[in-house]
């Protein structure tokens, strides 16, 4: 049996994607088959479709680290053929087959039942971002930063991850400060609930002296670099920032004065190899705590087909709230 996906082959060094026709015999080892409906677009994935930072060392190779959809065969007594489910993370699409494709083989042990109010498209818009997102909510509720806290920023809010955590945090009652470069998106954030709007430009060049006035309770930062120490320079004492993205840069050219004199955290957060019962009550809190209506509003439906040539402006910021990839029949 046959099915489509999105190949990349790399030759000279030079990585490039094209639908074809793959045997169900190519599949890796896994006790699970999924047919896969739908997927999404990661900035991930992006540096994946474009062979950038080689992490995909073995080729031919399907990326997508996300998809959804119904397991078609099963030898492991967690699922049944039928079972509606879900995958993000696990290096799935990076070091394994991923779901820009009509099946996957995966390990049972990765997947999540699909949650009760949530289908397969509505899954992969929210996807790894928003898992993310929901993950750096979650790790500031843990370090005591509530609703009435004061303002918390989301850097690169108009991005997958930045656009559900403003809807997230706005729909729990925060104080949203949106920091964005692109004026065209200031209503849209607005209407996911941001309270302010924060140039990029005051962020992206670091902070004038380690410590700045305080401003912000909390923050979400998917950017890194010098927009990281500008919110570390601004957080409120025992204030928190939760780092996820690197799309600035992986340095964090700062001090530790923000540290030492004010207390504040800064929390990693990873939600690729996150434990499964964390994973589960993520999901969970994404079902109660995103509001249908600003997900909707955030989604850009495509096609296998346009991911190619989708995956530049992913990585230049370009790619405004969630993409979700149509690829079988529901």
């Amino acid at each position: 049996m046959s099915f489509k996906a999105l190949v990349l082959e790399e030759n000279d060094g030079k990585v490039a994607g094209a639908i074809q026709d793959l045997d169900e015999s190519r599949l890796p080892d896994g006790d699970v088959t999924v047919r896969v409906t739908h997927s999404t677009l990661n900035y991930k994935d992006g540096m994946i479709l474009k062979g950038i930072g080689r992490l995909v060392r073995n080729y031919p190779h399907i990326p997508g680290i996300d998809f959804a959809g119904t397991v078609e065969a099963s030898d492991s007594p967690d699922f049944k053929p039928g079972d509606l489910v879900l995958l993000t993370g696990w290096r799935v699409g990076e070091a394994w087959w991923g779901g820009y494709a009509e099946k996957a083989r995966v390990k049972s042990e990765w997947l999540v039942p699909m949650p009760k109010g949530l289908d397969a498209r509505r899954a992969m818009a929210i996807g790894t971002a928003g898992f993310t997102s929901m993950l750096c909510v979650m790790a500031l509720e843990d370090h005591g930063i509530a609703p009435g806290s004061g303002e918390v920023l989301v850097t690169g809010a108009a991005g997958g991850v930045g656009s559900v955590a403003v809807a997230i945090l706005a729909k729990l009652g925060y104080d949203v400060a949106a920091s964005t470069g692109r004026a065209e998106t200031h209503d849209y954030l607005r209407a996911l609930g941001a309270k302010e709007i924060v140039d990029r430009a005051e962020l992206s060049e670091g902070p004038a002296r380690p410590l700045l006035a305080e401003r912000f309770a909390g923050a979400v930062d998917t950017v890194g670099s010098k927009t990281l120490v500008s919110v570390l320079a601004q957080l409120k004492y025992g204030g928190s920032v939760a780092a996820c993205g690197l799309a600035q840069g992986p340095d964090l050219p700062g001090m530790v004065i923000p540290f030492l004199l004010r207390g504040v955290n800064l929390l990693g957060i990873d939600s690729v190899m996150c434990p499964a019962a964390r994973r589960r009550e993520a999901w969970g809190r994404l079902v109660k705590d995103l509001p249908a209506e600003a997900l909707e509003s955030a989604i850009t439906e495509v096609g296998l087909e346009d991911l190619p040539g989708l995956a530049d402006g992913i990585l230049k910021g370009q790619v405004r709230g969630r993409t979700v990839v149509r690829i079988g029949d529901a």
